[in-house]
């Protein structure tokens, strides 16, 4: 990815608000980017489900080997980022490793496979401690945001707080992201926060850009309702890609239990789908 994507991706988180859909492979990409968003995240969730895999869980439900290792999701991330015109932001989990050394090589190996930014979360995948230690978790932050310093490219670093995913308070959610904001983290991201009075709290009392995630579980709030509380830009996760895997399996019912065809109603057309995924 050259260095003018890179920054105008800085730039979009300047001011205002974006939408920043979230995409799991080639196809997926091209897609989003030709409707006309000014840049694409991928989304770890999507990716992993695509290759038949579970999304980085707690490790009880599936175990360490059941998730994907870096480099698998690294070349999905420089796969999209080689096909698509606009900026890519990668989904890079917990870094892929406990140590600030680890987080701080994902990220330098996410700029060089192409993506524009990048989010750090402090989810541990262990039920008895679910949050990297906070200390810990800042340093991961600072670790990433040296290294990637180290490289002059613009970079747009997120730190992201799992807190309220795992029975913690908006109270914790802000203490952790103004610790990472004021570790070198250029956005903080709270997953789980999806009404106005946590999101309007967040916006008051982060001392940086928001990013919210919308679409999991049909949450009421509209962009334009996001835009108003202040947040800076709106990601939606794996629900696109659930979506599509849940008229995948409609369309699977329907032909195993009724032998009818109607789910081929609402599919965009060969030709259609021809004319986008073109080389252009």
């Amino acid at each position: 990815m050259d260095r003018d994507r890179r920054q105008r991706f800085v730039d979009l988180h300047r001011d205002g608000c974006f939408l920043l859909p979230n995409a799991w492979d080639v196809g997926s990409a091209r897609l989003l980017a030709a409707a006309g968003f000014p840049a694409v995240a991928t989304t770890s969730a999507g990716i992993a489900f695509s290759l038949g895999r579970p999304d980085h869980d707690f490790f009880a439900e599936h175990g360490p080997q059941g998730r994907l290792d870096r480099d698998t999701m690294l070349r999905r991330v420089a796969e999209i980022a080689a096909e698509v015109a606009v900026p890519v932001s990668a989904d890079l989990e917990e870094g892929f490793g406990a140590a600030p050394e680890t987080v701080a090589a994902t990220v330098c190996a996410a700029l060089a496979a192409g993506s524009a930014g990048g989010n750090i979360e402090d989810f541990t995948g262990e039920r008895s401690s679910p949050l990297f230690d906070e200390a810990l978790a800042t340093e991961r932050i600072r670790a990433a945001r040296a290294a990637v310093d180290a490289t002059g490219e613009p970079f747009v670093l997120v730190g992201r707080t799992d807190a309220l995913l795992v029975g913690g308070t908006v109270t914790d959610c802000v203490r952790r992201a103004n610790a990472y904001l004021a570790a070198g983290a250029d956005c903080a991201f709270v997953p789980g926060a999806t009404d106005a009075t946590t999101v309007a709290a967040l916006v008051r009392d982060l001392d940086g850009p928001l990013n919210v995630v919308m679409g999991l579980t049909g949450d009421p709030l509209s962009f334009a309702a996001l835009r108003d509380l202040g947040v800076r830009r709106v990601t939606v996760g794996g629900s696109l890609a659930r979506a599509m895997y849940g008229h995948l399996r409609r369309a699977a019912r329907e032909l195993l239990d009724q032998g009818t065809f109607t789910y081929a109603q609402d599919q965009l057309s060969h030709a259609d789908l021809n004319d986008l995924f073109r080389p252009r």
